[in-house]
């Protein structure tokens, strides 16, 4: 397969409107050149891979498609409709969630109550005033959402300090998952975890794929990538470097497009996956 800085196209099943489309993103931060124009697609139902070297621009992307940074040019469009956003909650509004490295998780609490930390349920109260947490619907939503997940929580009564890394990020997608209609955005979800949890967290993915939610994931773990992903961007320098079909691309030639190497050897062999 040629890879090179010009954008190749995989094929793709997805050909509906796009559910996120950022077009012509520039990002500077002084003198530093972040982002410059970079465009990005993602469809319903599709789990999109984000990957690059340190300082390629993916955390700065993320952040400008989660609502955390405002582009210095470009146009973003939910679902065809331009947005403009200001903060996380106006992205949140139109149905994108974020899930960062550190997780957010409110350590004290259960599982239940994280997913739905800030937005609770409530019951009459008192003169049927309406304020009293429903702790019971929450704890009945929450389970029956991580069995929809496939999800494995340990104790739903227990604080989630109490869990393992990988429970911790199922947790953390869950909440993810429970509130998104359009777009979860992944920030290295599987960083620290051993090999079985990074498992789990792929089939988390695979079958919010499969609800129809789109998914964009940054990663450094290329089989993880080939495994989950329908589609790998790879940014470099602030641009994007190559566009790639993980069931067509090696995993060599993906850390060739991540490095450089690619451009420099525009003779490199096609189709051999390992």
């Amino acid at each position: 397969m040629h890879l090179s800085n010009t954008t190749t196209s995989p094929r793709s099943p997805h050909t509906d409107t796009p559910v996120l489309s950022a077009t012509g993103i520039s990002k500077r931060f002084g003198h530093v050149t972040a982002l410059s124009d970079v465009s990005l697609d993602v469809a319903p139902g599709e789990v999109v891979a984000l990957m690059g070297d340190n300082g390629a621009g993916k955390s700065t992307l993320i952040k400008i498609l989660s609502g955390a940074l405002a582009p210095d040019t470009g146009d973003l469009r939910v679902r065809g409709e331009r947005v403009h956003f200001t903060n996380p909650s106006d992205a949140r509004a139109t149905g994108i969630e974020t899930v960062y490295q550190d997780l957010a998780l409110a350590d004290d609490l259960s599982a239940p109550a994280n997913l739905f930390l800030g937005r609770e349920h409530l019951r009459a109260g008192p003169l049927g005033r309406l304020g009293v947490l429903d702790n019971k619907r929450m704890r009945v939503e929450a389970e029956e959402y991580l069995r929809t997940l496939g999800a494995r929580v340990p104790d739903y009564q227990a604080p989630v300090r109490m869990f393992s890394g990988g429970q911790r990020q199922t947790v953390a997608i869950a909440r993810a998952g429970i509130w998104a209609r359009e777009l979860i955005i992944m920030d290295e979800p599987t960083a620290a975890l051993g090999l079985v949890q990074t498992e789990q967290v792929a089939q988390l993915i695979k079958r919010t794929r499969d609800r129809g939610i789109a998914v964009i994931v940054i990663s450094h773990s290329v089989p993880f990538v080939t495994d989950v992903a329908d589609r790998i961007v790879v940014l470099r320098l602030g641009t994007t470097a190559a566009t790639l079909d993980p069931a067509t691309t090696s995993h060599d030639e993906i850390v060739a497009a991540i490095t450089g190497a690619a451009t420099r050897n525009p003779t490199h062999p096609q189709g051999n996956r390992p």
